[in-house]
């Protein structure tokens, strides 16, 4: 049986540079071929960044996109690097987009990989099946492919495919089946979700399965907006066997040797399989197979849920600080477990020299919340700054005539401008620490507490921050270091501080009460019948549930934040703010 020397390049683009990812293309596939590689994989959209969204609308942008892969194919050649081939995801199209007035039926943007080699781009494939659900919208901006690709490379037979065709039985698959092929390759910009990783790996023996053939699967990491990509790349045989797998959240290539069958087709025949025609190209030359032992890249072991998460976390928040190119980031350390672990994630994002923290206590703040901030701070040696709030507010309440929420609400939002004016001043982005539950009821001042670019923690249940507040501390004492957050800060009873003796159960359930509750309904669209089926208090239900529908407008104007669940505010959830309908009891 012939043996592939294949390349995974887990990598991290930038949506909209196509310079740099190309630059990062030539880089990658330089250490692949120093590794001996015979085939290199990059991501699904790698030269153009994913998702690209409305970009694709854009003709210039396709046509720059079109350009590029050609470029990077005879930049590849002229870096002495022709002879090895490389598969690479890119934005083509091949008829206007479908929103427009001359759009034709069957054609427009394509969703593309090509295999580059010696020069030239020598094969294309279109992703046949669509994603539209959670996150996705690719039938707004892709036509489907009709068409598998299959390159016969150093003997073996190998057929290309795009993320979601993986997800979707039938198509693809089942064609390279009746195709006959060794290997099927897939490349992916496939977000994160905690436990994904779990469902991944079952669905990737399915599908090998499924095509009797073995699968190189290759994802991205990094951040884009809310999104964060983990990689967690693979190779799985068709009897199911993992013979790789990268680890998750840092750039790596997976290198690894495979026995694969040898092709047996003759080259250049088509055929039609599951609906899908079947066309055939070869690669004439490829590196030759490398003398000495067989290369293996080595099996990753899953990490528990808090420290996955975590690392999500901070790659998220690092790349949309890095990506958009803020210094620093800037945020209110209250005391409380969500300011601290906001804080504790920007550390290890970016760094103690660009996180700036700002204790803004009021004549209701409490010395041990003053005190536990300025203990993060020493903690994590981050820029602490104070400053106390009370003369701004007493100004207002000397021109306003204002009593009870009206003069809470003030604090917050009286916060919410110094950190603005910070960020005015000194280039700083605002990170806002409200949590996923408190989005979710609408326990939030809007402009004021409420106030920021990015928010490191929106989709993050109250519950869970706690969990990842212990994880890290414990994680820290396992390394021998200082643990970042207070221990106060994580066991006294959550406060907004703007009243005397203030608690969030004064106006919530506890939150072991009401997490559950919302994950219910949130994450899980159980009505009120099948949330009081599982056992939930009717009463806590009517309550939470008003709570979470009249709190949409307050979401709507809510910053992004990096997603790890199966339904985060915003991209996942969509509802109308106007909107009579309520599940009644």
């Amino acid at each position: 049986m012939p043996t592939l020397r294949l390349a995974l390049s887990q990598v991290n683009p930038s949506v909209g540079d196509l310079v740099g990812n190309a630059d990062l293309v030539r880089s990658w596939t330089r250490q692949a071929a120093d590794a001996g590689a015979q085939l290199v994989l990059f991501p699904e959209m790698m030269l153009t960044g994913y998702p690209v969204e409305d970009l694709v609308f854009r003709r210039s942008f396709v046509a720059a996109s079109q350009a590029a892969v050609r470029q990077l194919a005879a930049d590849l050649a002229d870096d002495g690097l022709g002879d090895l081939p490389v598969v690479v995801g890119y934005l083509d199209a091949d008829g206007p987009p479908q929103v427009s007035g001359d759009a034709e039926p069957g054609r427009g943007a394509r969703n593309a990989a090509a295999l580059l080699h010696r020069g030239e781009v020598v094969a294309r494939y279109f992703k046949h099946h669509l994603p539209n659900y959670g996150v996705f919208d690719e039938d707004r901006y892709f036509v489907s492919g009709e068409e598998l690709t299959v390159v016969r490379i150093g003997g073996v037979d190998v057929a290309l495919t795009i993320c979601e065709d993986l997800w979707q039985a039938g198509g693809p698959f089942t064609a390279a089946r009746q195709a006959g092929v060794g290997l099927v390759v897939n490349i992916n910009g496939s977000p994160y979700e905690l436990n994904k990783d779990d469902i991944r790996l079952p669905l990737v023996r399915r599908r090998a399965a499924e095509a009797n053939a073995t699968i190189a699967y290759v994802n991205m990491i990094g951040g884009q907006d809310e999104l964060v990509f983990e990689g967690d790349s693979m190779i799985v045989t068709p009897d199911g066997q993992l013979l790789t797998r990268a680890p998750q959240f840092v750039e790596h290539l997976l290198v690894h040797d495979v026995e694969l069958p040898a092709a047996t087709t003759t080259p250049g025949s088509d055929s039609v399989a599951d609906g899908m025609r079947i066309s055939h190209h070869t690669v004439e030359a490829i590196p030759p197979a490398p003398s000495g032992p067989a290369v293996t890249g080595g099996l990753i072991e899953p990490v528990a849920d808090e420290a996955e998460v975590w690392h999500a976390l901070v790659l998220g928040l690092r790349d949309y600080v890095n990506k958009n190119r803020f210094a620093s980031v800037v945020l209110g350390l209250s005391g409380g477990i969500d300011s601290a672990v906001v804080a504790a994630l920007a550390v290890d994002a970016l760094g103690p020299d660009r996180v700036v923290g700002v204790s803004l206590p009021s004549q209701h703040s409490s010395e041990h919340s003053r005190e536990d901030a300025a203990d993060l701070a020493k903690r994590t040696g981050l820029d602490y700054r104070v400053e106390p709030i009370q003369p701004m507010v007493d100004a207002f309440l000397a021109n306003l005539s204002l009593s009870g929420i009206a003069v809470e609400n003030l604090q917050a939002r009286v916060r919410g401008v110094i950190l603005m004016a910070l960020s005015n001043q000194e280039g700083h982005l605002v990170l806002t620490t409200g949590n996923k539950s408190e989005l979710a009821v609408g326990y939030s001042t809007l402009y004021g507490d409420s106030v920021g670019g990015f928010n490191p923690i929106k989709d993050v249940w109250k519950t869970l921050v706690w969990r990842l507040a212990k994880w890290r501390n414990a994680d820290a004492a396992r390394r021998g270091e200082t643990a970042p957050i207070p221990e106060n800060s994580i066991g006294k009873p959550p406060s907004a501080e703007l009243s005397p003796g203030q608690l969030d159960s004064d106006s919530l359930p506890d939150y072991d009460v009401l997490d559950p509750i919302l994950i219910g309904y949130v994450d899980g669209d159980l009505g009120r019948d099948g949330l009081v089926e599982s056992g939930h208090d009717p009463a806590v239900v009517d309550r939470v549930l008003r709570l979470v529908d009249t709190a949409e407008y307050k979401r709507r104007q809510s910053a992004p934040g990096t997603k790890i669940s199966m339904k985060a505010f915003g991209r996942d959830r969509r509802l109308p703010i106007t909107n009579r309908w309520r599940e009644h009891g």
